[in-house]
């Protein structure tokens, strides 16, 4: 997030060899451990009601398409696109502070910005009439960019699974002995190793920040405007065309490896977590 925002402090590090490392260093020299999960307690809050709502519509949301879609990979897309618009809706706010935690970086020694104190902040705002619209600032933006991610993300993870179970079942497949084979599972699907459950995750996240990335970025800037200017409206093109101006192409994928280092074990652990809580509950 400091990275993606340009922030003042840690701008230096940007496009730098171990610039993650580097700016870790610093967090950790500044703030402590602490410092390394401001905004954690915001993203907790978020990803609850987020995930669940996103695994659960997705898992309706294909069998409803399934009479009206034939082709499986594009319901998958579909599916998973609307399911993460669903879910971006309800979180969003959550996901507002929490940027605004990550980004705001006090002086050493200086307590970091609470949450209720944050909520404030961002209430407050002068730029739109009513405060409550200040915590949806970039969600259209947003929801454009839930759909590739969202949709690149269910597609590719159903993909890989599927591959795992077909071509590569001799390696990816635990051997009948040591699958839960009662005679009245619903479930049918042979079950996968750990390992191939955790590949296909870590895929899924890589190509799903790949290309939804350039719009992460751009709402990521819109979000912190605020703290800039109280009075500035988040305007999507002016951001774009800041970021154009400044980096061009690359500017938009500041911060994408460290991405990678964030969603490839957060998907993997993710998807493997669906998977075999589905597999306990006995569901398809």
């Amino acid at each position: 997030i400091l990275f993606q925002t340009h922030n003042a402090r840690f701008v230096k590090y940007t496009g730098t060899h171990f610039g993650l490392f580097r700016a870790g260093a610093e967090i950790y020299r500044s703030y402590g451990v602490r410092g390394l999960f401001q905004g954690h307690s915001m993203q907790l809050a978020r990803i609850f009601p987020y995930a669940a709502i996103k695994f659960m519509s997705y898992e309706q949301l294909k069998m409803g398409l399934d009479g009206h879609v034939s082709d499986k990979h594009v319901r998958n897309f579909l599916a998973g696109s609307l399911c993460g618009i669903i879910s971006v809706g309800v979180s969003y706010p959550l996901d507002m502070m929490r940027v605004r935690m990550a980004y705001i970086t006090p002086e050493s020694g200086v307590a970091a910005e609470r949450v209720r104190t944050v909520a404030k902040m961002i209430y407050s705002e002068p730029a739109y009439r009513f405060g409550l619209f200040n915590f949806f600032r970039g969600f259209p933006l947003s929801l454009m960019g839930i759909i590739p991610y969202g949709g690149v993300s269910f597609l590719t993870h159903e993909y890989m699974t599927a591959l795992a179970r077909t071509r590569f079942a001799h390696i990816a497949t635990l051997p009948l002995g040591e699958q839960n084979s009662k005679q009245n599972r619903r479930r049918k699907q042979p079950e996968l190793r750990a390992w191939a459950e955790l590949v296909s995750g870590g895929v899924a996240g890589v190509f799903a920040q790949t290309a939804s990335y350039p719009f992460e970025l751009v709402r990521r800037r819109m979000q912190i405007a605020g703290v800039h200017d109280p009075t500035r409206k988040a305007s999507a093109l002016k951001v774009v065309r800041e970021v154009w101006a400044s980096s061009g192409v690359r500017g938009f994928f500041v911060g994408l490896t460290i991405g990678y280092v964030k969603v490839v074990p957060m998907f993997a652990v993710s998807f493997y977590t669906y998977e075999k809580l589905k597999m306990l509950c006995d569901l398809e």
